[in-house]
C-alpha cells in the first residue's frame, strides 16, 4: 500500500507569539510525507512572515508540498473550510497556532499503524496532553479518548481532542458510508452557524459516516492551554447542547448533561 500523506491545517490569526512553536513541531516530525497549508486570516502582526521565513525549511520537509495563504475570512470554522477544499493528503490533521506533534515520531508511528490496516481506517485517532506555552505538560484532558470510538460516543462530550481526530480525506469529501447508509456525496464542512462548537458538530458528522475508526493507541497532541473567557465558554456550552440535541434527539442531550453537571459537582 501507498505511504499515507498527512495534510497539516493551521489557522492563524495574528498568531505570531503561539505559531513558531507548531512550525517547529513539524519541522521536528521524522516523516516527511506531510502537506502543510497554512490559512490565515489577513494577520496584522508577523504571523505569516514568520511562516514565510521558515518556508524554505518547510518545502525542503514537506515532501507533499507547502502553501501559505492569507486572505480575510468569516473567522475560524470558515477558515478551517478553506483548508479542507486545498487538502490533497489521505488524512486532514488540524493544528492550530501553538499545539504541537506528541513527539518527533508521532506522524511515523501512526503510519506504520495505518499501513498495517486493509482497508485503511476512515478515522485515526488518540489522545492528547495539555501543555503550557513552553510545551512543558500540564495535565492529561479532561477527556479520556475510548479504544473504541462511534457516532453515539460524543453524547457524553468531546470525548477526543479536535486536533487529535484525524479524518481521512474521502471522509471528508462525503466519499465514505458505512454498510446501508448513503454517503453525502459531498464535501463534510464545518457549520458556519456555531461560531464556538462547529467542530462538535462536524466530527459527529463524519463519525455517522464512518466504517472503521482505529485508535492510535498513544498520545498524539500537546494541546496549548490558553484558557477560555467566561462568556465564550457558556456560550459554546450551549451550542454544545443544541448541536448533541439535533444529533441524539432533546431527552439523550438533557440526559448526557446531567451526567457531566453531575460528574464535574461529585467527580
Amino acid at each position: 500500500m501507498s505511504t499515507p500523506v498527512f495534510t497539516i491545517i493551521t489557522v492563524t490569526y495574528n498568531a505570531e507569539r503561539t505559531l513558531p512553536a507548531t512550525l517547529y513541531s513539524i519541522l521536528s516530525q521524522e516523516y516527511r510525507h506531510i502537506e502543510f497549508l497554512l490559512i490565515d486570516g489577513n494577520s496584522q502582526d508577523r504571523t505569516l512572515a514568520q511562516a514565510q521565513a521558515l518556508e524554505p525549511r518547510l518545502r525542503e520537509h514537506c515532501a507533499a508540498g507547502v502553501r501559505l495563504q492569507s486572505e480575510p475570512d468569516k473567522g475560524l470554522y470558515d477558515a478551517m473550510n478553506k483548508g479542507l477544499r486545498l487538502a490533497t493528503g489521505d488524512y486532514v490533521v488540524f493544528l492550530n497556532a501553538g499545539d504541537r506533534f506528541h513527539s518527533p515520531q508521532t506522524l511515523r508511528r501512526v503510519a506504520d499503524q495505518v499501513m498495517e490496516e486493509s482497508p485503511r481506517p476512515d478515522l485515526i485517532y488518540g489522545q492528547t496532553d495539555i501543555v503550557d506555552s513552553e510545551g512543558k505538560f500540564l495535565r492529561k484532558r479532561h477527556y479520556t479518548a475510548p479504544a473504541q470510538l462511534g457516532e453515539r460516543s460524543f453524547l457524553s462530550g468531546m470525548l477526543v481532542c479536535h486536533q487529535a481526530f484525524w479524518p481521512s480525506l474521502p471522509l471528508c469529501r462525503g466519499k465514505v458510508a458505512r454498510l446501508g447508509g448513503k454517503a453525502e456525496g459531498k464535501l463534510l464542512e464545518y457549520d458556519l452557524k456555531y461560531r464556538f462548537s462547529a467542530d462538535y458538530d462536524w466530527c459527529i458528522r463524519l463519525l455517522h459516516h464512518s466504517r472503521y475508526n482505529h485508535y492510535a493507541r498513544m498520545t498524539l497532541i500537546d494541546y496549548l492551554d490558553e484558557g477560555m473567557t467566561t462568556q465564550n465558554h457558556r456560550a459554546s456550552l450551549g451550542e454544545r447542547y443544541r448541536i448533541m440535541a439535533a444529533h441524539y434527539g432533546r431527552r439523550a442531550a438533557l440526559l448526557s448533561h446531567l451526567r457531566i453537571l453531575l460528574r464535574r459537582l461529585f467527580g
